[in-house]
């Protein structure tokens, strides 16, 4: 029912609250009313949702679309029935069953084709559905007021009417809170300390609007008569203020999409079962129909349920190759905005018609429109009669709907539920146009050792929904895992094309222009991620890499720079970088030793070198220890200079690494001869970077050999003496203390 319910003529309710008593207060019966029509059942439906929906999340999805085949669709076709079940019907709401129905589904062919509208559609349907559901919800509270002969006055209809308002606001600003996490639904991404205490009033209003309201009432009825009406607003207050104070006070969001479409949708959807069925039945019998029954009314509703939300995209899905889960999704936002604006239309209690089958007032309720009798409206009246052949195709179409329905549910149980690779299989084999099934379909294969199965997985999800960015670099961060980088760079290529501002696309695409031997547009591609986005740590620190390979150490200091403020604003999300921190650090010291910053270079090593040995990096702390000798010794720090290099070689005992260790070894020899310390300490230092570096041939080794050379020839005959003692002029090496002194 819609939010329009209470604004009826003036005469049917004055202020002075004085309309005659309802024949009756109840619909159904007290316990059935309260239960459903007042939605009594929803606190302990919800708190059976939030302790099983935490633990069987898979199950409990399923459970909940089963029961859309018997509540949300139905329910849905409710109010088509009720606007298409007759031409005149038809008709008399020919604005809303033709003209907004024909422009939805242009929006929905736009969708299909262009992919960015979908997230609007989505979301402004996860944004009505909460008014919806409070028009409902005040619509019945002002039937059961009237039913009880306690017509509000202005004052009090306007006091609930608000607080009902102020309650979706305040859910809607809960909504809009920070960034959304679902890609389908935008947020205004308000600021929390501005929606905080807006919240609150909110909050505050309705209690004190609403109970005032009630308080008024209560003082010309009795407490059955206001049972109705009271247990509505706390059901306004369990489906609105409770998921906002839950949010406020446990700081646990509510999300959108799982409040507007769990276990809400449900508790309407059988709101709304409740009162049209009762609304139905009573216009069939005034109509002198004295066949009517629930169960068959029941059984064309969900028929007709189906035929609105799974035709449409399996055939979408199977005959246009279009992918079945953006589909599937177009199609129940779109079905759910046509049911909010014609509800709208077609529930108002100024129309007599309603009002003497709601209300019991005056009027017989036969009331109908004048019959039409064209071609189409003779085939309404064919397809609805009694002849066999018009009820054989009823029943043909109903168990073909009834079939449907229950192959997407199996459809679903595959995907969703049962999930495994073979079940998946069976799901795809059914509708393999469906991106979300192929993704978890690629995971599957995956876990199952399956990389072909997964990468072609990947590529059908790519391919089925182009607009979708994730799935395009899933699919081309499959094939960078698979080995063909070609492909990759090719597929990035294409992408780029499309969607020349994605950040993450250009970045991946410099690394595979690199991989491939193009560094200019792999600079070129991470230069234009950094532009536009400079908090883009991974291309500051590529670009910063690519720019100290070419020898411009100033101009990639100042990318590694970026890239060090970026982490130390969130550690926390960088944590597991950790050795490209420490290598940017003595990156950036190396640029100001270079400057001849020497000072702020020694620091910057030192810092390093002290995080290095934080997180157990022996390798990167002797680095940095190796790299601030040598800042010390231009500087003219000469001792500081030799304890950071026998520091490094310290620490080189226990790394393992050769290649470093020979490294320091050989920096270390150099440094003793540049100093003029005893020739046979420079030579053992040789000599031992000589001996690390014989089982890897290269031009280090060539390197240390001739350096050796050079010292042997400056010892002359002490040299063979010197060989035999390298271990003791090693300890002496790494214990020397060291002055601008030259020894003797």
């Amino acid at each position: 029912m819609s939010s329009k319910i209470p604004f009826a003529p003036p005469s049917v309710g004055g202020d002075s609250g004085d309309a005659a008593p309802a024949s009756g207060l109840w619909i159904y019966k007290p316990w059935l009313d309260l239960l459903v029509g007042c939605g009594a059942w929803s606190a302990p439906l919800l708190l059976l949702t939030a302790y099983v929906a935490t633990s069987r999340t898979a199950a409990w999805s399923f459970a909940f679309y089963l029961l859309a085949l018997v509540f949300n669709y139905p329910h849905f076709m409710a109010t088509v029935y009720r606007a298409y079940h007759s031409y005149d019907e038809f008709t008399k709401y020919r604005f809303f069953t033709v003209h907004v129905a024909v422009l939805l589904a242009l929006a929905g062919l736009i969708a299909h084709l262009w992919y960015p509208l979908l997230p609007w559609i989505f979301t402004l349907y996860i944004c009505w559905s909460p008014w919806h559901y409070t028009g409902q919800n005040f619509g019945i509270l002002m039937m059961f007021t009237r039913r009880a002969g306690l017509s509000p006055t202005d004052g009090e209809r306007h006091a609930l009417h608000l607080s009902f308002i102020a309650s979706y606001l305040l859910l809607l600003f809960s909504f809009h809170t920070g960034p959304s996490g679902d890609p389908l639904i935008l947020s205004l991404n308000l600021p929390a300390p501005f929606t905080l205490p807006v919240r609150a009033m909110l909050a505050f209003f309705f209690v004190a609007a609403s109970a005032w309201a009630l308080f008024s009432l209560s003082r010309r009825g009795s407490w059955k008569s206001l049972l109705p009406s009271a247990t509505l607003v706390v059901t306004q207050f369990l489906w609105f203020l409770l998921p906002a104070l839950i949010e406020l006070l446990g700081g646990k969001g509510v999300p959108q999409t799982r409040y507007s479409s769990g276990i809400l949708a449900i508790l309407h959807s059988a709101q709304y079962l409740w009162i049209t069925s009762y609304y139905q039945g009573k216009e069939a019998r005034a109509a002198g129909n004295s066949s009517w029954s629930f169960p068959r009314y029941l059984l064309v509703l969900v028929a007709g349920g189906i035929a609105l939300f799974i035709p449409g995209p399996w055939i979408v899905s199977r005959v246009f190759h279009a992918d079945f889960a953006t589909s599937f999704l177009t199609f129940t936002a779109l079905v759910n905005l046509h049911h909010f604006i014609l509800d709208g239309a077609i529930w108002k209690l100024r129309d007599s018609r309603i009002a003497s089958l709601l209300l019991n007032e005056r009027g017989s309720g036969k009331e109908v429109a004048e019959r039409s009798h064209n071609s189409i409206a003779s085939a309404f009246h064919w397809l609805t009669g009694t002849s066999p052949l018009a009820r054989a195709v009823r029943i043909a179409t109903i168990l073909l709907l009834l079939l449907w329905g229950g192959v997407d549910r199996l459809h679903f149980y595959w995907a969703y539920v049962s999930a495994n690779f073979s079940s998946l299989r069976r799901a795809a084999a059914l509708n393999p146009n469906d991106s979300s099934l192929q993704s978890h379909l690629a995971q599957a294969a995956e876990a199952a050792g399956n990389r072909d199965a997964a990468l072609a997985a990947l590529k059908n999800a790519a391919e089925v929904n182009p607009g979708d960015l994730s799935l395009q670099q899933a699919y081309a961060r499959g094939l960078i895992v698979a080995g063909r980088d070609a492909e990759a760079y090719v597929f990035y290529r294409r992408l780029l094309a499309r969607s020349p501002d994605n950040v993450d696309a250009l970045v991946n695409y410099g690394l595979l222009a690199q991989r491939l031997g193009h560094n200019g547009e792999a600079m070129d591609g991470w230069q234009r991620a950094v532009e536009m986005d400079p908090a883009q740590t991974n291309a500051q620190l590529y670009l910063a890499q690519a720019l100290t390979q070419q020898g411009e150490v100033q101009a990639a200091a100042r990318h590694y720079r970026t890239y060090l403020e970026v982490v130390s604003k969130h550690p926390e999300e960088h944590f597991n970088e950790r050795p490209a921190v420490i290598s940017a650090l003595i990156n950036v010291a190396d640029a100001d030793a270079a400057g001849r910053k020497f000072g702020e270079a020694i620091k910057g090593y030192q810092a390093a070198a002290q995080f290095a040995a934080k997180m157990g990096d022996t390798s990167l702390q002797s680095l940095a220890l190796a790299h601030a000798a040598e800042a010390q010794e231009n500087a003219g720090a000469i001792a500081d200079a030799a304890s950071s290099f026998q520091q490094a070689l310290r620490i080189d005992q226990s790394s393992g690494d050769a290649l470093g260790t020979a490294t320091d070894w050989f920096n270390y020899g150099k440094f003793l001869h540049r100093q003029k310390q005893r020739e046979d300490l420079v030579f053992a230092c040789l000599l031992m970077a000589e001996e690390l570096l014989r089982t890897t041939p290269g031009e280090e080794l060539s390197t240390a050999v001739k350096a050796r050379l050079e010292s042997e020839l400056r010892l002359g005959g002490e040299a063979q003496f010197a060989r035999a003692r390298l271990p003791q002029l090693m300890t002496e090496a790494l214990t020397l203390s060291i002055s601008r002194t030259p020894a003797p």
